[in-house]
């Protein structure tokens, strides 16, 4: 059984991860996989390059981040340019990482959870939920961003599915409820 944990940018979803990896489950993070899957291929590089622009590949043929999240932060064409790149490369990494893992139940922690596509691959959904102030003062803590820039991500991310998975399970991460006994009580239905 395949879950995704999801949540929008500063909603905790790693820190979910983080638990589940300690209790011995595999866990399939997007975004570290996304940034090898980049970082190892060049088509994947130059298809960038030629969408978004040359200045997003750096002098060494590395791609340059901070370039990137510039420009897709502030459009959200752009953004949606750069996810069609990416997504179906991350989806066939994750397809093939399903297959190598033996355990029972295994999950995949994605922010775009529908966007990406991943939602037709996975069986169940552990939603991670913060307030916006919340998920404002933590990433502006870990990223050192303005709160503009903070704003902007969060709504890149906004969307709402029209047809949401039908097995959605809500961890609520707002720095009071303990998410501990959240996750134990979904893995005893997960598990069952």
């Amino acid at each position: 059984m395949l879950t995704a944990i999801s949540g929008g940018i500063g909603s905790g979803k790693s820190v979910v991860a983080r638990m589940l990896q300690a209790m011995g489950y595999e866990v399939y993070d997007c975004d570290s996989r996304a940034r090898r899957l980049i970082d190892n291929s060049d088509s994947i590089k130059q298809s960038i390059a030629r969408e978004l622009g040359a200045c997003c590949i750096a002098a060494d043929g590395s791609l340059n981040r901070k370039t990137v999240s510039d420009i897709v932060f502030n459009d959200a064409g752009k953004l949606g340019i750069l996810n069609a790149i990416t997504h179906a490369a991350v989806r066939e990494d994750l397809a093939e990482w399903n297959r190598e893992q033996t355990g029972r139940l295994k999950f995949v922690e994605t922010a775009i959870l529908y966007q990406s596509g991943i939602d037709r691959m996975v069986d169940a959904v552990i939603e991670v939920a913060a307030p916006v102030d919340v998920r404002v003062e933590r990433i502006g803590q870990r990223n050192g961003l303005e709160r503009d820039d903070i704003i902007r991500r969060i709504e890149s991310q906004n969307f709402i599915a029209e047809n949401p998975h039908h097995t959605i399970y809500t961890i609520l991460n707002d720095d009071t409820t303990p998410i501990l006994p959240q996750l134990q009580a979904i893995l005893s239905v997960l598990t069952d």
